[in-house]
């Protein structure tokens, strides 16, 4: 391209700072070129080109981030873990995103994915910055409670749930569980930690059989309207 500079050039002039505080700049999603935001330090602009700072731009450390994603039925994570990350787009943010935060690929660095789901199960994914919060889910994960509906082909009889209700045999311990009739041909499941692969084992020995398995909370945090394959950012209030 004739008669361009650097990006991060251009933005050390125009504002005037540093050119290390220029790509920091870029790179935290606070720079547009001729509206659009971009994030290369090295891109390429022409005198023509519309450069902007945005008026909220910071050199503060931009705080992590902790994303809620909807993880589809079908979709394989456990043999392709980079997978789950491909859904993290800006076109599969969901619309009624309320965190204000503007997406930028920043926040996939260092992401964290807190828990993992079967092929074909579905619900709730927690992938996060935050240490604090991946210590939560992942290291006390046996205090954290999870939420799962279990769809269930056949009748199901109240001495099959009166024998689910029985706990969790694994590791030498016998782990709670909380289950009951959500509907004719649902089961709801409350456990503690990451329990989900017992749930099948135990629904079978009940003699139930397990048609679909989703994840609805995550301790106090719920999917709620949250789409197959959409994904938002964790609200400040909102814990697990």
């Amino acid at each position: 391209m004739t008669d361009s500079i650097r990006l991060a050039k251009h933005v050390a002039m125009m504002v005037p700072c540093s050119r290390s505080e220029a790509e920091k700049y870029i790179e935290a999603g606070f720079v547009t070129v001729d509206g659009q935001i971009i994030e290369e330090p090295g891109f390429r602009v022409q005198a023509a080109q519309r450069v902007e700072l945005m008026p909220d731009a910071t050199l503060a450390e931009a705080e992590a981030v902790t994303i809620l994603l909807h993880k589809p039925a079908g979709f394989d994570i456990e043999t392709d873990a980079e997978a789950v990350y491909k859904l993290i787009t800006p076109e599969n943010q969901a619309a009624d995103d309320r965190s204000g935060i503007h997406f930028i690929k920043r926040h996939l660095k260092g992401l964290l994915l807190a828990d993992t789901l079967g092929i074909q199960s579905s619900g709730l994914m927690v992938l996060t910055q935050d240490w604090r919060i991946a210590r939560k889910l992942i290291t006390d994960a046996e205090k954290v409670e999870q939420e799962f509906v279990v769809e269930i082909a056949g009748e199901i009889l109240p001495e099959a749930i009166e024998q689910l209700n029985q706990g969790i045999q694994t590791g030498g311990k016998l782990l709670p569980v909380k289950v009951s009739k959500q509907s004719e041909s649902r089961l709801r499941f409350a456990v503690k930690g990451n329990q989900r692969i017992q749930i099948a084992g135990m629904c079978e020995k009940a003699g139930l059989k397990v048609v679909a398995m989703k994840r609805i909370r995550i301790g106090r945090v719920p999917m709620a309207s949250l789409q197959a394959g959409q994904w938002r950012y964790m609200l400040g209030y909102e814990k697990f």
